[in-house]
């Protein structure tokens, strides 16, 4: 993946074919800016799906890792694996 390319919302709205044909073709990705702040990236549909999958593995060996060390010390005030997952999806939102 190439070094990502800034711009303003304004710059990618009146050339947003070419943002998607950056990211698509040269594997580039774009920052979106707004007011001088960071807001977006466009990226390839495949590095996301990428970056997604590998994302996932992470929270799940992650929450293995918190199951079995929960495991390890006992059962009392334990919770199990999937209630971990929904505390911690409920936490996020």
């Amino acid at each position: 993946m190439s070094e990502p390319v800034v711009e303003s919302m304004a710059e990618v709205r009146s050339h947003l074919a070419d943002v998607l044909d950056r990211a698509r073709r040269e594997e580039t990705p774009t920052i979106i800016t707004r007011r001088g702040k960071q807001e977006a990236v466009v990226i390839d549909i495949d590095e996301y799906r990428r970056l997604t999958r590998i994302a996932e593995r992470t929270e799940e060996a992650w929450l293995n890792r918190l199951a079995d060390e929960a495991e390890a010390e006992g059962t009392e005030g334990s919770v199990s694996l999937e209630e971990m997952a929904a505390l911690i999806r409920d936490h996020r939102g």
